[in-house]
């Protein structure tokens, strides 16, 4: 139980009213001055005063909160708040050899950035939040990904990130063991679905099913009318997810759907030589690509150089500011368009502001990871806030503040009912954006706010991929 501040603000009262000359804690009876009369003693607070009563969190009428697993007493390591006690949450992200890798790293240093202003505005509940202690590199491999959690859940109260779907589905049976809640860094449907994710998973944004679905409305619109269309993604519910979208929106437009030509990362088949064959001959009008930066530069190149003359549209992992350093970046910034759950770091909402306030005026980050990963931390923020303020914040009673959450994303997303109903409350809008090489960080935005008659109609009662 939390009653360190209280604690020790008794403490320094006790040895105010024992006026001894040496440190609080001796056996010798504590002298009095001529002044102070056995009165003064029992008038001074036995427990909390009003002012400390008022400091406690407010939920918590009694200033006590009950921990578990990965909330210790003692300040974080380096922590900004000497007397606030440390949460532990572990991050499983991809930070050297898998496809995300170049996204993972940025989506880390947004998450640490935004809860070290959490901890500069000193913190939550009495604790510093920790999000470097249990960092670990999962390779985007979902065997590497249960090792490493394995070996930091014994150490953590949460996750505040768990990248890639495959990964954390990979990990979801042992999270619902543990009573370990935590934040997907990838948009699979089955995150807006308790049936799927257990109650688990605090997603942020549109899915990747409904993604493609708005982005094809607004390109159907505004790039030219389509008459077949096809999708290109990594086997599994990333790429599979973006596909059921793809798959959906054909059947309800009367147009035709070419298939899902499924093609692994480049370091597990080498090139994309294959699907740019069958990109280029399939002749779609669109290809809705969900891969990572890499297969999408070349799958785009390749695939212009050889003759097709469609258009590619990219679900949000595909981009980076360094393709445009690549041989691709003439066919990017001719036949690609990107689509998003919100703005760039560039953006104009609080959350966009309070961001580029952290990392100084001017200063851009690697890439939109960083805006990711700041995005993504909201969630987890109003769940400890939510679960302090019940006076619990053990694995359980963080689990338990799930429902019925309510977050503020200072604007970057509309207010969210984590545990709302899906297809009534899931997010259906996005940004559309596309290359360009003069702009920050390499993409311009093109439509912000959009919707699309399709998505807007779609029955989302239940995941659109992976049941």
């Amino acid at each position: 139980m939390r009653e360190t501040r209280r604690l020790r603000r008794m403490a320094a009262a006790l040895c105010a009213v024992a006026l001894v000359a040496t440190a609080c804690g001796g056996d010798d009876e504590p002298e009095t001055t001529d002044t102070e009369t056995e009165t003064d003693v029992e008038e001074e607070p036995e427990g909390e005063t009003e002012t400390d009563a008022e400091e406690e969190p407010e939920g918590d009428a009694t200033g006590e909160i009950a921990t578990d697993v990965g909330v210790t007493e003692e300040p974080c390591p380096e922590g900004i708040n000497p007397d606030n006690g440390c949460i532990y949450l572990g991050i499983l992200s991809d930070l050297t050899v898998g496809p995300f890798a170049p996204l993972g790293v940025q989506i880390v240093e947004g998450q640490e950035a935004f809860w070290q202003r959490v901890n500069e505005a000193g913190g939550i509940g009495g604790f510093d939040i920790n999000v470097t202690e249990y960092t670990r590199d999962n390779e985007y491999n979902p065997q590497t990904q249960s090792q490493l959690y394995r070996e930091i859940e014994p150490n953590i109260l949460a996750l505040a990130q768990t990248l890639g779907t495959p990964p954390t589905e990979a990990i979801l049976p042992d999270m619902d063991a543990d009573n370990v809640v935590g934040i997907p860094a990838s948009w699979w449907s089955g995150w807006d679905h308790e049936s799927s994710d257990m109650g688990l998973i605090l997603a942020s944004g549109y899915s990747y099913c409904m993604e493609s679905q708005i982005a094809l409305d607004w390109s159907n619109e505004n790039e030219g009318e389509i008459g077949s269309v096809l999708a290109v993604g990594y086997p599994g519910d990333y790429g599979g997810d973006s596909a059921a979208g793809v798959a959906a929106w054909a059947e309800a437009n009367g147009i035709e759907y070419l298939g899902f030509v499924e093609t692994a990362p480049n370091a597990m088949v080498g090139s994309q030589d294959a699907a740019i064959g069958q990109v280029v001959g399939s002749g779609a009008d669109r290809v809705v690509l969900a891969t990572g930066p890499a297969e999408t530069a070349e799958i785009v190149g390749g695939s212009m150089a050889n003759g097709y003359a469609g258009r590619f549209i990219g679900a949000v992992p595909t981009w980076n500011p360094a393709l445009m350093d690549s041989p691709a970046a003439p066919a990017l910034e001719a036949a690609f368009t990107h689509i998003g759950p919100w703005e760039a770091f560039t953006g104009e909402s609080g959350a966009h502001q309070a961001m580029q306030e952290f990392l100084g005026e001017g200063n851009l980050p690697g890439n939109d990871g960083f805006t990711f990963g700041w995005i993504w931390s909201y969630p987890m923020k109003a769940l400890l806030e939510a679960a302090a303020d019940n006076g619990d914040l053990t694995r359980e009673g963080l689990r338990s503040a799930v429902n019925g959450l309510t977050v503020d994303y200072e604007g970057a997303l509309p207010e969210l009912n984590i545990t709302g109903d899906a297809n009534a409350d899931a997010v259906r809008t996005a940004v559309i954006s596309q290359p360009d090489s003069d702009a920050p960080l390499r993409l311009s935005t093109v439509a912000t706010g959009v919707t699309g008659a399709t998505a807007d109609d779609y029955d989302y009662s239940a995941p659109c991929s992976g049941t």
